[in-house]
């Protein structure tokens, strides 16, 4: 499944002295799966541009940490 969030399980030695992060995560931007800008992009309305960063759609990438993320998804759960 495609994802900007991407996942990675560092080593973790016995003799570290402090307890490890199991699980380590970082976010990709989109124009990294985009090789070119195809003509007829959706775009964004100009006063919603300024705000998302970006006038195209598919440029749009709403960055949330982790503990915002969690939020929101227990706010869709409920």
């Amino acid at each position: 499944m495609f994802t900007l969030r991407k996942y990675w399980y560092p080593y973790a030695s016995p003799f570290d002295p402090c307890p490890p992060i199991p699980c380590k995560q970082y976010v990709t931007a989109p124009n990294l799966y985009i090789n070119f800008q195809p003509p007829g992009l959706q775009q964004f309305h100009p006063k919603n541009a300024l705000y998302a960063g970006t006038l195209w759609c598919a440029f749009y990438d709403p960055y949330f940490n982790v503990h915002e993320l969690k939020m929101r998804e227990e706010n869709e759960d409920a």
